[in-house]
C-alpha cells in the first residue's frame, strides 16, 4: 500500500495501474468501506485529551479534506474521570475496582446502570456501591413484577375494556412523554438523563398509576403491558440482559436488541396540565389537612381526623385580578418571555384607576403569579382555566377520598353562596378545600358473622342522612382489615331487638338477616337514640347491630 493507493481510498484519486500496485477492484472495496464509516458521527474520549489529541484530530481531518467538510468529524463526546465512592481510584490506597470484579459484585447490568447513573458531561462520574446495590434491587423487582403481571393477565384479573379512566389517560400520556425524552437523551449521549426519564421517572409513573387505581388488579391490562414492553425496550441500551429476560417473560419473538423503538404519539399538553393540576391539588389538600389537624390538637383533645370536606373551585379570576393578569401578559410579551422587576410592575399598576382600591393586594398577587410562572410557564398568565376543573375533580373523587381518608366530599363553584374569604383565596387551577368535623350521630355495632373471616365487631357512628356507600367507606376507614377494593355488603336483622342475641348456623349465617339495598338511607333520631332504615317509602328500625360481609 503506497501513498497513491491511500489517495485513491481517501481522496478519490483516479486509478493509475503504474503507480498503484493493488488491483482497482480491491481498492474500490476499500473506498466503499471508507465511505460507509465516514464521516465519524461521534468520537468519545477523555477530557484530558481536549487540548492536544482531540484538537489535532480535528486539524488532521481539515488538512486532509480541506475542500470536503462533509467528511469532517460531526461531534466529539468528552467525558470525565471515574470516582469510586466519592474518591479518586488508586491502587496505592486500595480504592480500586476492575471491570471483572464489578461484574462479580453487581452483575453486568447492575454495573452498567450504575455507570450510566454516575454522571454525564465532563464532570467526574461517581460510582457508588450503595447506588449499585439499589440498582440491582430495582432490576430484580422489575423482573418479579413483570412475572406477576403476566400471571394476572392469564387469570383475567386485570381490568380490561375500551373505556379508559382519567388515570389511564394520564399514565399513557406520561409514558409517551418519557419515551420521547429518553430518545432525545440517547441521541445526545446523555445516559444519566436517559436513565432518569426512561427508568427512575418511568417507574415513578407506574407507581403513581397503581396508587391512583387502588392496587394492581384495578390497573388496565393494556396500560400495564404497554409499560412493561416499552420499559424493556428503552432500558435495553443500558441493561440488555434484564431487558432480554423481560422480553422472554412477555413471550415476544426474536431478541430485544432487534426490536424497534416504540412508535408513540406526541404527549397531549392538555392531559399534562390536568395531571399537574391533580398532583398540585392533592399536595395542597394534604398540606391543609396537616395544618387543620395541628390547629385542632392545640385547641382540643379531640384528635379524630375530619371525615367530610368541601372543595371550592373558580372558573375565572375576579375582575381586579383579570386586569393585573392582562398587564402581566402584556409585559411578558414585551419582554420576550420575561417579566420586568416588581418596581416597574408596581408603577404601571398604579396608573390603572380601577386598581387603586386594591393596591395592597395587587403586589402579593403579582408575586404569586411570578412564582407560578416559573413552575408552569406561560399558562400561569391565563385568565381562566384551560379545562373543566369540576369534571377533573369528579373523575378523581375516589382518589381524593382515598388519599385524604375522607368519607364524603362536596365540590362547589365559588360563584354560588360561599364565604367571602373562600372566594378571595380561590383562583382558577387552585381549588381550596375546607374540612368539616363529623356531625353528631349514634354509635352501633357492625358485626361480621362469616366463619374464619378474621373480621370482628366494630363500633361505628351513623349520622342522619348517611347512605350505604358512606357507611361502607367509614367501615374501611376504621377497620384496616378491610382492603380498599374489597366488596362490602350490609345486612339488617329481621328481628332488630333480639336478632343479634340468637345463635346462628355456620352453614347459613345470614338466615336471620336481609341485605340492605344500596339505595337505602339511614335516619337517626338523636333524642330517642334510635336508627331507622328508609327505602322505597318503607321504614325499618335497625336496633343496635348491623351485619357486614366482605368479599374479594
Amino acid at each position: 500500500m503506497v501513498d497513491d493507493c491511500w489517495d485513491y481510498i481517501f481522496l478519490n484519486k483516479p486509478y493509475n495501474a503504474k503507480t498503484m500496485p493493488v488491483q482497482e477492484s480491491q481498492l474500490a472495496l476499500c473506498r466503499k468501506e471508507f465511505l460507509y464509516w465516514y464521516p465519524v458521527d461521534m468520537r468519545a474520549s477523555g477530557k484530558d485529551l481536549l487540548q492536544n489529541h482531540l484538537t489535532y484530530y480535528l486539524f488532521n481531518h481539515v488538512a486532509i479534506w480541506k475542500d470536503q467538510p462533509e467528511l469532517w468529524p460531526r461531534s466529539i463526546r468528552a467525558n470525565g474521570h471515574l470516582l469510586l465512592n466519592n474518591e479518586k481510584m488508586s491502587k496505592q490506597t486500595g480504592n480500586f475496582l476492575t471491570l471483572s470484579e464489578t461484574v462479580g459484585l453487581f452483575s453486568a447490568d447492575g454495573m452498567r446502570i450504575s455507570l450510566a447513573d454516575a454522571g454525564d458531561y465532563v464532570e467526574d462520574a461517581n460510582f457508588v456501591y450503595d447506588m449499585a446495590d439499589a440498582a440491582v434491587l430495582r432490576l430484580y423487582n422489575l423482573l418479579v413484577w413483570s412475572r406477576e403481571m403476566v400471571a394476572l393477565r392469564e387469570q383475567n384479573i386485570l381490568r380490561s375494556g375500551q373505556k379508559l379512566t382519567f388515570a389511564d389517560q394520564v399514565f399513557d400520556n406520561e409514558m409517551n412523554s418519557a419515551i420521547q425524552k429518553t430518545f432525545d437523551s440517547y441521541e445526545q449521549t446523555l445516559f444519566k438523563e436517559a436513565l432518569k426519564h426512561g427508568f427512575f421517572e418511568y417507574q415513578g409513573y407506574r407507581d403513581k398509576y397503581r396508587e391512583h387505581c387502588g392496587g394492581d388488579t384495578e390497573m388496565h391490562v393494556d396500560m400495564v403491558f404497554k409499560w412493561i414492553e416499552t420499559q424493556a425496550i428503552i432500558l435495553s441500551p443500558i441493561c440488555p440482559h434484564v431487558s432480554e429476560q423481560i422480553w422472554q417473560i412477555l413471550g415476544k419473538d426474536g431478541f430485544i436488541v432487534c426490536a424497534k423503538w416504540p412508535i408513540i404519539p406526541p404527549a397531549d399538553d392538555l392531559i399534562t396540565k390536568k395531571a399537574e393540576f391533580m398532583d398540585d391539588t392533592i399536595r395542597d389538600f394534604r398540606l391543609r389537612l396537616k395544618n387543620h389537624m395541628n390547629l385542632k390538637q392545640k385547641k382540643s383533645k379531640d384528635t379524630n381526623p375530619p371525615s367530610e370536606a368541601i372543595i371550592y373551585f373558580a372558573e375565572e379570576y375576579p375582575s381586579w385580578q383579570k386586569e393585573v393578569l392582562g398587564l402581566l401578559n402584556q409585559c411578558y410579551q414585551e419582554g420576550n418571555g420575561e417579566l420586568p422587576d416588581n418596581k416597574e410592575i408596581s408603577r404601571r399598576l398604579g396608573a390603572i384607576e380601577s386598581l387603586k382600591k386594591f393596591m395592597k393586594k395587587t403586589m402579593p398577587f403579582v408575586q404569586l403569579i411570578r412564582e407560578n410562572l416559573a413552575i408552569h410557564g406561560e399558562s400561569a398568565l391565563d385568565i381562566a382555566c384551560r379545562f373543566d376543573q369540576k369534571e377533573v375533580l369528579e373523575q378523581n373523587l375516589d382518589y381524593i377520598l382515598s388519599a385524604l381518608d375522607l368519607e364524603s366530599v362536596t365540590i362547589t363553584d365559588v360563584r354560588g353562596v360561599v364565604p367571602a374569604n373562600v372566594v378571595e383565596m380561590t383562583c382558577p387551577g387552585k381549588p381550596i378545600i375546607m374540612y368539616k368535623e363529623q356531625e353528631p350521630g349514634i354509635t352501633i355495632t357492625f358485626r361480621n358473622v362469616d366463619p374464619c373471616s378474621g373480621l370482628f365487631d366494630i363500633e361505628i357512628p351513623i349520622i342522619n342522612g348517611d347512605t350505604v356507600a358512606i357507611i361502607i367507606r367509614r367501615l374501611k376507614r376504621v377497620s384496616k382489615d378491610l382492603k380498599p377494593k374489597q366488596t362490602v355488603s350490609l345486612w339488617r336483622y329481621l328481628d332488630p331487638l333480639g336478632g343479634d342475641r340468637k345463635l346462628i348456623r355456620s352453614k347459613n349465617s345470614l338466615e336471620n338477616n336481609e341485605r340492605i339495598p344500596d339505595s337505602a338511607q339511614f335516619k337517626v333520631d338523636i333524642q330517642s337514640g334510635k336508627i331507622y332504615l328508609q327505602n322505597n317509602g318503607n321504614k325499618f328500625y335497625l336496633g343496635n347491630t348491623i351485619v357486614y360481609r366482605s368479599s374479594n
